[in-house]
């Protein structure tokens, strides 16, 4: 069974087209995906949570 693939923040912006501050400032305010926490302090966005919150956002406009 493969594993779920994982997003960097990076990926994110870039799929986007935002600024990683952007990002930071929509996580602070629980706007973002939900994100995981890696021990190194990096953030990643499961593929499958961060299409979730893109259809949300279909559905919010």
């Amino acid at each position: 069974m493969p594993r779920a693939e994982k997003l960097t923040i990076a990926d994110i912006c870039e799929d986007l087209g935002i600024n990683r501050s952007t990002f930071y400032d929509w996580r602070a305010k629980g706007r973002a995906p939900k994100c995981m926490k890696l021990p190194n302090g990096d953030l990643r966005v499961r593929r499958a949570d961060y299409d979730r919150w893109l259809a949300s956002l279909e559905d919010a406009a």
